[in-house]
């Protein structure tokens, strides 16, 4: 990080500036960790709707308040629920190791963390991100321990305005013959917009190909990225042009509404940088001149605008090392209505006309979704819950070392329980605004 240059007159001015006012907190001889919470968690996390109190919407999924009575023994040396950070051993904050802590992870734009692991959604969520004067100053404390009292990081660093400037680094492609590379370039995502954009692109394979990995890399802000199939080849949209969900004054494009019902999930996530990986001797098959809708969805809840980008690879290996050819789950829950002010469990059944393996499960839904359970629906173990996910927003992704085998008229149960807490009755829909309960995964058949 780098360290702003800051006269020794513009310092003495903004302390001499902030002593006049008694609402504020002198910077220089206050507390760091006071400054930390008056200067950012006050402003950008313990904000309604996010960090503020358990009755906030997300509450369930991050178990985390910084408000200020209860931030520092929140934070300090306690596990996250983030699977991905929990599973490398981070803290929200361990004391005199920044890397290693969540907190600090979570402010920068771009994954820097030893192990290469991605934590989820750039903080402050949906807002202007912290300056780099702020996120230096938040690792300086966390390195001299993260003391609750005591003055151990330079306050003018709260002085530094620099941008947090993310150059995006591309995915290298695959080497010829192993793969293919597909690319968004950069589009801007305006101020207190919510961006989703879709472009029909060709895979340019000649021949039947077969995926057995995939990788993709994003600006961070982004909900999610998503290649899809389509279901007819009746009436698709122009090659390379990109087409907004959303018109700038937030009207839906009813033309590119309608054509989303024309969609079939095949790769995507919502992490800015991942790599999955199919089970071995199984891949996607994807037939000769395979195309995709390149979806894109962003949120910028701040004033300044920046640009989102995507590069996704797909991996291929040769026929003769797939064993078993896996098809797509897609099965969507579209009938639910969610009154508002309470939760509602929302249930559906779903069945295989085929002998079936499945191999990965994971979910979809939109904010309100608090818990999605799959259950095994039919057969000895019906009613068994073989998924849970109580992460909307990073959904688990479950790869069965066992695959889970499933007889024709034996099928899954898609258990989602929302809580609307919102004053309006919300119903399936393709916006943010609206919800969605979709059982995602991949199968073979026996």
């Amino acid at each position: 990080m780098k360290k702003g240059i800051i006269s020794i007159f513009t310092l003495v001015f903004f302390i001499q500036f902030i002593s006049c006012d008694k609402n504020n907190i002198d910077l220089e001889t206050a507390n760091t960790f006071d400054n930390i919470q008056t200067e950012i968690l006050n402003t950008s996390c313990a904000i309604s709707g996010c960090h503020l109190s358990e009755t906030d919407g997300t509450f369930l999924q991050h178990g985390l308040i910084l408000s200020k009575e209860k931030a520092y023994q929140n934070l300090i040396n306690i596990s996250p629920k983030n699977i991905t950070a929990s599973q490398e051993n981070l803290k929200r904050v361990s004391p005199f190791d920044a890397q290693n802590s969540l907190l600090y992870q979570k402010l920068l734009f771009e994954t820097t963390h030893k192990s290469s692991k991605n934590f989820g959604s750039i903080m402050p969520l949906g807002k202007d991100m912290l300056y780099m004067g702020q996120i230096e100053y938040i690792r300086r404390w966390i390195e001299a321990g993260a003391p609750q009292t005591g003055s151990v990081a330079d306050a003018s660093l709260l002085l530094d305005k620099t941008p947090v400037i993310a150059k995006f680094e591309p995915l290298t492609p695959p080497e010829p013959g192993q793969g293919f590379q597909m690319k968004l370039e950069p589009f801007e995502i305006y101020p207190f917009f919510e961006r989703e954009i879709f472009i029909r692109k060709p895979l340019n394979n000649n021949q039947t190909v077969f995926v057995n990995k995939f990788q993709i890399k994003m600006h961070p802000g982004s909900h999610h990225f998503i290649l899809y199939g389509f279901r007819n080849n009746i009436n698709l949209p122009k090659n390379e042009e990109l087409r907004d969900l959303r018109n700038k004054d937030l009207s839906l494009n009813l033309t590119t509404f309608q054509q989303m019902g024309n969609h079939v999930f095949y790769f995507g996530g919502s992490e800015s940088n991942f790599t999955f990986n199919f089970p071995e001797g199984t891949a996607v098959e994807l037939p000769a001149n395979m195309e995709f809708d390149m979806n894109s969805h962003y949120f910028n809840k701040g004033a300044k605008s920046y640009n989102g980008e995507v590069n996704v690879n797909l991996y291929t290996i040769p026929k003769e090392k797939v064993k078993n050819p896996l098809k797509i789950i897609d099965m969507g829950n579209t009938g639910f209505t969610l009154p508002p002010k309470q939760k509602t469990v929302a249930t559906r059944d779903f069945k295989f006309d085929k002998n079936v393996k499945i191999v990965t499960l994971f979910s979809h839904t939109h904010k309100l979704g608090e818990k999605f359970e799959i259950l095994i629906k039919g057969g000895n173990r019906d009613g068994e819950i073989i998924y849970t996910s109580t992460n909307w927003e990073h959904p688990e992704k479950i790869d069965y070392a066992i695959p889970i085998s499933l007889k024709a008229g034996e099928g899954l149960t898609s258990r989602i329980t929302y809580n609307n807490y919102t004053d309006q009755t919300i119903r399936f829909g393709f916006t943010s605004e609206d919800e969605m309960g979709i059982i995602f995964g991949y199968y073979f058949e026996e």
